[in-house]
């Protein structure tokens, strides 16, 4: 949907304010852009509908050469929101939201109907909102008729240049949750410019991470936050940034590995002598294979006199994770699973891992120390 090849943004007194850039996104994807001051990103952004002209390389959209596109035509077609929502003062907020399909000379009664549906989508009733000025209204609530403004001619790309920065941290979180919530019906191509990390994290399919006009790493922000590319991404996403977002930590990071295993067809006098080997009081039972069958405890074999095995006598697993899942699943669970454990199995269901309170306990804290140390 939007690609870019080797594009530069020089001016004529010798700065170039972007240099040499690559990268591609797909139709459906948002996209943020995030540096540090002067790093170029709002740039990179405004060169897409041509309101700063790129000096090299080449942008497409839709496959399409933008430079050979008329400028106009090329903006009508793209939504574009900014901060402080950018609304004509004069105007109500019907007229604002329908401006674009004005200027493409829509019938009046296809944009009537388009504004009231825009309106509606945004969480602003037309009956109570529509004939009223900007001035009327709170900084989030005019934020979200930018947002419909840029939605209702259903352009290709949408243009989002810090739209929620100047507003407070509840509204701003709000609007975010209902930018995704649009995004999951709409699926349109976003570009995103934030200079808040946390944002970029929660909102972007892909981070572009730029410094003095340059792209430093692109990627998927699980990727960017385990992975970054050097210690200018590491320090700019902030080093333990991935702990405060356990969703993204893989749940082997924080699995206790070799737990204690049995088969079914142990003795429990055996499964007991085992037990106290391995100072534990709760055994996986599996197959010959390693494949998770139940769970049985030293209470379980102390209670049972008559069982031959332990298959006779151990109970269904309740919470099992793929080893696939991550810390987020294994806090979200840990709370609810018998006996304070759950088995983290492969996708065949061969035992790999156990994830308990003591095991998330170790691998927080040890971070949390690292991080207190690196403070001091």
């Amino acid at each position: 949907m939007l690609k870019f090849e080797n594009v530069s943004k020089k001016y004529p007194n010798g700065y170039e304010a972007v240099k040499n850039i690559s990268f591609e996104i797909g139709e459906g994807e948002i996209l943020v852009l995030i540096g540090p001051s002067g790093c170029g990103k709002t740039t990179t952004m405004k060169m897409i509908n041509r309101l700063v002209p790129h000096t090299g390389g080449k942008i497409y959209v839709g496959g399409k050469d933008i430079s050979k596109e008329n400028p106009v035509t090329l903006r009508k077609n793209m939504g574009y929101v900014i901060q402080q929502a950018g609304l004509f003062p004069h105007y109500t907020i019907e007229d604002n939201v329908g401006l674009i399909p004005e200027l493409k000379k829509w019938d009046p009664e296809k944009k009537r109907s388009r504004v009231t549906e825009m309106l509606r989508l945004v969480g602003l009733a037309p009956e109570a909102f529509a004939k009223r000025y900007p001035k009327q209204l709170s900084g989030g609530q005019q934020q979200r008729v930018g947002v419909a403004r840029a939605l209702a001619a259903d352009p290709e790309i949408i243009l989002m240049d810090e739209p929620f920065g100047a507003l407070d941290p509840i509204t701003r979180e709000q609007l975010q949750d209902e930018l995704l919530r649009l995004q999951q019906n709409l699926k349109k191509t976003i570009v995103f410019v934030t200079h808040d990390m946390e944002e970029a994290l929660k909102l972007g399919d892909k981070i572009a991470i730029l410094k003095d006009g340059e792209l430093v790493q692109i990627d998927t922000p699980d990727q960017i936050l385990s992975n970054p590319a050097n210690e200018f991404v590491e320090g700019f996403i902030g080093k333990n940034r991935i702990y405060q977002n356990p969703e993204y930590i893989p749940i082997t990071d924080v699995m206790r590995e070799n737990p204690s295993t049995s088969i079914a067809e142990r003795s429990p006098a055996k499964a007991m002598t085992f037990m106290r080997q391995r100072k534990t009081d709760t055994l996986l039972v599996s197959d010959r294979e390693g494949k998770l069958l139940g769970i049985v405890s030293a209470y379980d074999l102390s209670s049972q006199t008559t069982a031959s095995n332990i298959g006779e006598i151990m109970h269904p697993v309740s919470f099992v994770l793929e080893d696939s899942a991550t810390a987020r699943d294994a806090l979200a669970l840990i709370n609810e699973a018998p006996y304070g454990i759950i088995p983290v199995v492969t996708q065949n269901g061969v035992i790999t891992g156990v994830v308990t309170r003591s095991s998330l306990l170790t691998a927080f804290a040890s971070q949390w120390s690292n991080e207190k140390e690196e403070l001091s």
